[in-house]
């Protein structure tokens, strides 16, 4: 039963108050008979309560925090019972404190000295009792180490299970989460003040007096208490969702149960034209909850609503999750996810460099990472943004980094985009730190069988490094000798003081460093104008934002040819101190393969970026529309024709979004829907709904939003809620980006993001897509 048996927790004496909203964490019933701890209702739910991993961090351990070479403190750390959070305690004399962390905001959990943190401060701890907890967003990683290897296994193996369940947990299973934290008292029973508070914490400021009638209707005890089933009946009444009701009424008929058949006309009423009988068989089996409607091949409302929350019921096509896309084309024809001063943490002037930096980027399918290289102490080179106060790491340490994290989202090729401010020696040093650690990864020569005339193809430089540098014989100065990469990088910036330029022109670039220059030889871009001998495709050009966006403006169509064949790099001014970024969509509007933008930095640029490379299994690399791909193609993004795809977006409703103020109880979103095309110029537009008054729960719109294409291929929707202010800016709530051509037509849930990418869920949006194209 949802609301099981719920008994009050008392503290162990020696532990410090826990605030109100969090669970006090207790241990299992040990195996030998000892007395159950009440509160284990969600791990019940979640089907762990018997895992030996769970329990043993229900129990608690002793894990060493690692800060720095001598900050090393013992910390308390325990699961919660809700599953969902770990606690842990600070003793400080006279002051003790907990903190905690949730499972949610959890992005990676490594094994063995897998951080910038354990690789320089672990030292005293071997590798298999060490782990790490890195969490999304800017919150620093956890460096862990146990009292022995089985006790770090087990909290590594536990976080796994927690966070594939927490991605499986349904929106009843949230709710019942929010009930046991709203029953005050833990007496299994809700007082009308209780399913107030219950109301508040899932973002609904329900009217008084509506919602004690809905009370009273459930408390057929008349006792002023809802418990068991009178709570069973409130919550089926409060996650009553009316339009999906009526969608399934009109395929069900009198009998209110879906048959194959049935389910099938809705699959093919969905644009689902390929769907078959065995495909909505499947469907049954798979998400039908009643056993004997599945033995009978039917489904119900509850299976229904099920299928339509799942992955198979979402806005992105299924099939485009994978890698589905032509991988054996040049890599000129592909948009690549690039980041920008990949190193850094914060902003350009003073953040923190790090090598986790770079493993965030490869965990969000980024491809090409930049590498600022200057002259270190004792021989070796380091990278951090020269001439300003951001921190140091050694350019060795980054290389180890791209050797173990390089390919463990993708397997397709990195490019390193190398800036190179240092001397002929630590270059060559440069060099052999290459070799050395990359191995047999490292591109160093032609491969065998490659066209002269195109670049190598994703598939055939599976699991390779490419260096993007400076060639010997590529570029020579007026004095003769050999250019850097840094007077192409920052021709743009116009530097003040001309002795900063004269020393960059007297650089040079050693024979070593040069040799690895094999496909992406830095090269600067002189003209699109068509040249008798024309340049090799291995030439790499890397532009400012402002000089690719003239070069849109003044050679639209030239510069779309230009990147057919050839990979342009293209970076944010040096200006951006907040390391702020552009639009990344006028770029690959014109065919630009490496659009680099600075990884650290949320925003609706970041948010085209993750929604770029969504699909084809989030492998960073997308296979650039046919127009952007011929060589003698008429494609001009500022003058792309007359529209040729109409896309209508009914907004019907939205369930569960988040509180934003979770400090003040009575604070409730008025949600409003943005719908934003990004694309070519004449398609880029922005249409929004009314905003609902003090409903994040399960706010209705029905409103229908239409936009006219011109360039569909190209296109990106953004579906954006928003909080609603009359007297300031709208605060943002969520969103989701994703390319239209995986946009799949029908009703769809839309599952909402954070700004830094974390799920939201169970937050959706639903919505009715139709796509004609003319």
């Amino acid at each position: 039963m949802l609301c099981g048996r719920w008994r009050s927790c008392r503290r162990r004496p020696e532990e410090p108050p826990v605030p109100a909203q969090v669970a006090t964490p207790v241990a299992l019933a040990s195996p030998d008979g000892g007395s159950k701890r009440p509160g284990l209702r969600a791990l019940k739910k979640m089907g762990l309560t018997e895992d030996e991993d769970v329990r043993a961090m229900l129990r608690g351990s002793r894990l060493c925090k690692i800060r720095s070479r001598t900050w090393h403190k013992e910390r308390l750390y325990r699961l919660q019972e809700d599953g969902l959070s770990v606690w842990f305690q600070r003793r400080i004399p006279r002051a003790p404190s907990q903190h905690i962390f949730f499972v949610q905001h959890i992005e990676a959990v490594r094994e063995g000295h897998q951080s910038e943190g354990l690789r320089r401060f672990g030292g005293a701890f071997p590798p298999a009792r060490c782990l790490t907890i890195a969490f999304k967003g800017r919150r620093k990683n956890l460096d862990l180490a146990a009292a022995t290897a089985e006790e770090a296994q087990r909290w590594v193996r536990g976080l796994a299970k927690l966070r594939a369940r927490l991605d499986a947990m349904s929106q009843r299973e949230r709710l019942d989460h929010y009930l046991h934290r709203a029953d005050s008292d833990q007496d299994s029973k809700m007082s009308f003040k209780e399913i107030k508070s219950l109301l508040r914490m899932v973002n609904v400021d329900m009217n008084d007096m509506y919602a004690y009638r809905l009370f009273k209707e459930c408390d057929h005890s008349n006792n002023e208490r809802l418990e068991g089933a009178e709570i069973e009946e409130f919550l089926r009444r409060l996650l009553k969702r009316p339009e999906l009701e009526d969608i399934f009424h009109q395929y069900s008929g009198e009998d209110r149960v879906l048959s194959t058949l049935e389910l099938l006309e809705f699959l093919k009423d969905q644009g689902e034209d390929t769907a078959t009988l065995a495909h909505a068989q499947k469907l049954i089996h798979t998400y039908e909850l009643n056993e004997t409607a599945k033995q009978h091949e039917l489904m119900t409302l509850d299976g229904f609503m099920m299928y339509l929350l799942s992955p198979e019921g979402a806005a992105v096509d299924p099939a485009h999750t994978c890698v589905f896309q032509d991988m054996d084309q040049p890599l000129s024809h592909y948009f690549i996810s690039s980041s920008h001063n990949t190193y850094l943490t914060d902003s350009q002037i003073g953040g923190l460099s790090s090598t986790e930096a770079y493993v965030r980027a490869f965990a969000q399918g980024c491809r090409c990472v930049e590498l600022d290289c200057w002259e270190g102490p004792g021989g070796e080179p380091i990278i951090y943004h020269g001439h300003t106060l951001t921190s140091k790491i050694l350019f060795r340490d980054v290389v180890q980094t791209v050797r173990d994290h390089a390919f463990t989202l993708s397997p397709y090729p990195v490019i390193l985009s190398l800036e190179n401010h240092c001397g002929l020696e630590q270059q060559a040093v440069m060099a052999h730190h290459l070799r050395t650690i990359l191995g047999d990864a490292l591109v160093t020569e032609v491969l065998d069988t490659q066209n002269p005339e195109e670049l190598p193809s994703p598939e055939q430089l599976k699991g390779r490094v490419l260096v993007k540098g400076k060639k010997l014989s590529a570029a020579r100065g007026e004095d003769g000798r050999i250019l850097s990469d840094q007077e192409e990088e920052e021709e743009e910036e116009e530097e003040e003081a001309e002795a900063a330029e004269q020393r960059r022109r007297a650089k040079q670039i050693s024979p070593e460093l040069s040799a690895l220059a094999v496909y992406c030889c830095a090269t600067r871009l002189q003209t699109l104008r068509p040249n008798p001998v024309p340049p090799q495709p291995c030439q790499v050009s890397s532009l400012s934002e402002r000089k690719a966006k003239k070069l849109i403006r003044e050679a639209g169509n030239s510069f779309v040819r230009h990147n057919a064949r050839h990979l342009t790099r293209v970076y944010p001014l040096g200006l951006r101190m907040n390391s702020a970024n552009y639009s990344p969509q006028e770029m690959w509007n014109s065919g630009c393969q490496l659009v680099a933008l600075n990884f650290q930095t949320p925003g609706y640029e970041m948010d085209l970026n993750a929604g770029r490379f969504l699909v084809n299994g989030r492998c960073g690399y997308i296979l650039k529309p046919a127009p952007l791909r011929q060589p003698d193609t008429t494609f001009d993004p500022e003058c792309p024709g007359p529209p040729r795809t109409t896309l209508t977006i009914q907004v019907l409703t939205a369930q569960q979004l988040p509180k934003l103020n979770t400090e003040k109880p009575n604070s409730i979103v008025d949600p409003l829907v943005r719908v934003e095309i990004h694309g070519v110029p004449a398609d880029c537009a922005r249409k929004e709904t009314n905003y609902v008054l003090n409903n994040g729960f399960n706010p209705r719109w029905g409103q229908t939003l239409q936009f006219q294409l011109r360039a569909p291929e190209l296109v990106l929707v953004r579906f954006v809620v928003e909080d609603y202010d009359t007297t300031s800016p709208n605060d943002f709530v969520g969103q989701f980006t994703l390319p239209l051509s995986s946009l799949k037509q029908g009703y769809r849930h839309i599952h909402l993001l954070a700004k830094d990418g974390a799920s939201l869920s169970p937050a959706t949006l639903f919505v009715h897509i139709h796509v004609q194209r003319f």
